[in-house]
C-alpha cells in the first residue's frame, strides 16, 4: 500500500514537473519573440549609436569649441558663482554653467544633424533618379474608351484605302 501512494506520488511531481517545463518554455519562446522584434533590436542599436553619437559630440564641446568660446569671452567660468545662506550653500553658478553647456551641446548637435540630413537627402535623391517611371493601371473605362478609339479609327482608314 505504501508503494502505492509513494507511486502516485510520483507521478503527480512527474506530471507538476512537465506542466511547469511546458509553461516554461512557452514563456521562453514568447520571449524569444519579443527579442527578435525590430523595434527591439533598433532600439538597442539607437541606444549603442547614440552613445557613442554622445561621446563624439562631448569631445566637439569639450576639445573644441569650449576652449574657443574661452577665448572669445575671456576665460569666464560660471561654475565659482554661489552664495550661501546660513550653512546652505547655492551654487547657482554650476547651474548657469550647465545651462550654458546645454546650449552649445544643443546647437552642436543641430550643425550635425544638418549635416547629415543633407548627406542622407543628396543619396535619396540620387536614388529617386535612378527608380524606373511605373505608370499606375489605368481604370477599365479608359481602357475600353481607347480600345473603342483605336477600332474607328482603323475602320476610317479602312474606308480610306482603295479596292484593288
Amino acid at each position: 500500500m505504501a508503494k502505492e501512494v509513494v507511486k502516485k506520488e510520483v507521478v503527480k511531481t512527474e506530471k507538476l514537473a512537465k506542466g511547469v517545463l511546458k509553461k516554461g518554455s512557452k514563456t521562453l519562446n514568447e520571449f524569444k519573440a519579443f527579442i527578435a522584434r525590430g523595434n527591439v533590436i533598433d532600439l538597442a542599436v539607437g541606444v549603442i549609436i547614440g552613445n557613442a553619437f554622445g561621446k563624439i559630440v562631448t569631445s566637439i564641446v569639450n576639445d573644441i569649441l569650449m576652449p574657443l568660446i574661452g577665448v572669445v569671452i575671456g576665460g569666464l567660468d560660471f561654475s565659482a558663482l554661489s552664495f550661501q545662506i546660513k550653512d546652505a550653500t547655492i551654487s547657482y553658478g554650476l547651474f548657469i554653467q550647465n545651462i550654458v553647456d546645454f546650449l552649445i551641446v544643443a546647437a552642436c548637435i543641430f550643425v550635425m544633424i544638418k549635416v547629415i540630413n543633407r548627406l542622407t537627402h543628396k543619396v535619396e535623391h540620387t536614388e529617386e533618379v535612378t527608380e524606373e517611371v511605373v505608370e499606375p493601371p489605368k481604370d477599365e473605362q479608359v481602357v475600353l474608351l481607347e480600345e473603342i478609339r483605336d477600332l474607328l479609327k482603323n475602320q476610317k482608314e479602312t474606308k480610306k484605302s482603295p479596292r484593288k
